[in-house]
């Protein structure tokens, strides 16, 4: 399997530090909003990265973070908690908030068929974690002290710049317009381990500490919730293209310096969803989630196609427009399977090995999920058995989880259901002169009966016993008419 390394920016093969076992990371959401389909991007690929790892015949241990404390408005340490503000917005207390947003966050997940990750831990449960790593890069002098909070000294670091081939002077403040710069930093890339209250007087959740009492930075809480569940060294770490620089660059930093040695071989970041006016965020135009889409009338699936059709490492621009384009193609897709008969000819393992290593081999070509998709086509027009592609179907879904099959089985049951409804429209019994005659309409309906039968002697003999008895019968579309002559 090729991997493309955010870290070295080349294409490489992926090779776990132990082949029992791969350790995968990623970053979870910030828990004060409603997730948006932008960020949605990112966590289906990481979900497609990591079905195909087990697909693929590794075992996989994979961790996740819930920030429900430190991350600010501007990523570069300045300006206000986000939980902070979305509790001000909902007027209610932070936890309500965060207890709220994270369940959002999975049941959209469950929508879009995400997997929830092996290990799922917000970062207010790691305090004493971090708090322990910290301790140690104060005493290696990797962090300093100053104006009542502990900040990473990045000038201490050999190669700071992991992702991005930045020269110091080259990098903004990352401050946002209206957020003061901090003063107590010693480098202008420096960032925050902790802060105290000396700071935040008004920061709802607060813990003792040998600094005072506050609350750790961002940073630092994916580097001790993944060393609590992962052990010191890492396989993967995922996250969005946002999170390269700085919240990926200071993992690094903060992580080596503590452990004094490497500690993640890969990374990869998911680019953005664009919109056609620039990127996709929860503060610009229409606030586009997974719920919105289902108001609209949209299955979620036909969203994860939609993302699946494009390559993580391209920006993927979204409009309404595109995600119709998906729908129509999810559509014929699942018409396509549903045409195939179950159990039509005999299980071919051949042809069934020959398809699922095509399939294999687009996602181990960096994970080239539009060439999966493309392989599905290849199944349907494949000269073996309808049996032999529904296996392969159902092998593909396991990774690609669009629900392939459940979906043709539903419309194939939906289409019978359908075809009998229409044969069994309700037979009218018509009087040309408003008459009502028991009798008669019953020697129609037999008649009726007779014909769907194919028993045309005795539909003959019934008509020629309504003859006798003077009544004229004319067919119609889905009845018949009558009259006394």
């Amino acid at each position: 399997m090729i991997i493309y390394n955010s870290a070295t920016r080349q294409r490489e093969e992926f090779v776990p530090n132990n082949p029992d076992i791969v350790k995968m990371y990623t970053c979870g959401p910030t828990v004060y909003h409603f997730a948006h389909i932008g960020n949605l991007r990112s966590y289906i690929m990481e979900d497609i990265l990591e079905k195909y790892l087990r697909f693929a015949g590794y075992n996989v241990k994979r961790v996740m973070n819930i920030t429900d404390v430190g991350h600010l408005t501007s990523d570069a340490d300045e300006g206000e908690d986000k939980m902070l503000k979305g509790a001000r917005r909902e007027n209610k207390t932070v936890m309500d908030i965060a207890r709220f947003y994270t369940e959002a966050f999975f049941s959209d997940c469950r929508k879009l068929n995400i997997k929830r990750p092996d290990v799922v831990e917000p970062a207010t449960a790691c305090i004493d974690e971090y708090i322990k790593i910290i301790e140690k890069l104060m005493d290696t002098g990797f962090a300093y002290f100053s104006g009542g909070n502990v900040y990473f000294d990045t000038s201490k670091m050999e190669k700071y710049y992991i992702f991005n081939d930045f020269n110091a002077d080259d990098l903004a403040e990352g401050v946002r317009e209206g957020v003061e710069a901090d003063s107590n930093k010693r480098n202008k890339n420096d960032f925050v381990l902790w802060f105290t209250k000396s700071k935040f007087e008004d920061q709802a959740l607060k813990w003792d500490s040998p600094w005072g009492v506050g609350y750790p930075g961002w940073h630092i809480e994916c580097s001790g919730i993944s060393m609590k569940h992962l052990g010191e060294d890492l396989d993967i770490h995922c996250g969005g293209i946002d999170n390269a620089f700085p919240h990926h660059t200071n993992e690094i930093a903060q992580s080596e310096a503590y452990l004094g040695h490497k500690w993640c071989n890969y990374w990869m970041h998911v680019l953005h969803l664009n919109t056609n006016s620039g990127k996709m965020s929860k503060s610009s135009g229409e606030f586009l989630t997974v719920s919105l889409l289902e108001e609209k009338g949209y299955d979620p699936l036909a969203y994860r196609l939609f993302c699946l059709q494009s390559h993580y490492r391209k920006s993927l621009v979204f409009s309404w427009e595109n995600l119709d384009n998906a729908v129509v193609t999810f559509n014929k897709l699942i018409g396509k399977i549903a045409a195939l008969k179950p159990e039509n000819g005999e299980y071919d393992a051949a042809a069934f090995d020959a398809l699922r290593a095509k399939f294999s081999a687009a996602l181990d070509n960096d994970l080239n999920t539009s060439l999966a998709v493309t392989a599905i086509y290849d199944v349907l027009k494949a000269k073996t058995t309808d049996t032999t592609k529904l296996a392969a179907l159902a092998e593909f879904d396991k990774v690609l989880s669009l629900n392939l099959i459940e979906k043709a089985a539903a419309k194939r049951e939906a289409d019978a259901k359908a075809k009998a409804a229409a044969a069994n429209v309700a037979f009218a019994v018509i009087s040309e002169d408003g008459e009502e005659d028991k009798a008669v309409e019953e020697l129609i309906l037999a008649r009726r009966d007779a014909k769907k039968a194919k028993n045309f002697a005795e539909a003959d003999r019934i008509r020629d016993e309504l003859k006798a008895m003077g009544i004229e019968v004319t067919d119609i579309p889905n009845g018949a008419k009558w009259k006394r002559v």
